[in-house]
């Protein structure tokens, strides 16, 4: 399997996509040409603000589909490099996972195939 990238790209209104690319540069070109995915030809031009490469495509395509089920200010702590800000908004505080005195440790998912890369 090929390299992958997951990219965040600002859109003209200052909405973000997220996507997931084996070639980032073709795939940047055919967002600005109109011919990405139909968020971004409505709101050209954009601009490639964040980017991450991995070993095999489908690690990107996962990390998309992690980072699209974000919210704004997650993502742009992401994007600005704010480990601390990432992890303050990753913390569950909805009281149906957290009561105080009381454990709500979970299990690790289950691996249904492993990888060697």
């Amino acid at each position: 399997m090929s390299r992958g990238f997951m990219y965040i790209l600002r859109c003209a209104d200052g909405s973000y996509y997220t996507g997931s690319t084996k070639d980032i540069e073709l795939r940047l070109a055919q967002h600005q040409a109109g011919e990405g995915a139909n968020h971004t030809k409505k709101r050209l031009p954009v601009e490639l603000i964040y980017v991450e490469e991995f070993q095999r495509i489908d690690e990107a395509f996962y990390r998309e589909k992690q980072v699209q089920g974000w919210s704004r200010k997650k993502k742009e702590a992401l994007i600005s490099g704010d480990i601390n800000r990432l992890k303050e908004l990753a913390e569950c505080k909805n009281d149906s996972h957290y009561k105080k005195g009381t454990s709500t440790s979970l299990s690790p998912p289950k691996v249904v195939k492993k990888y060697v890369a």
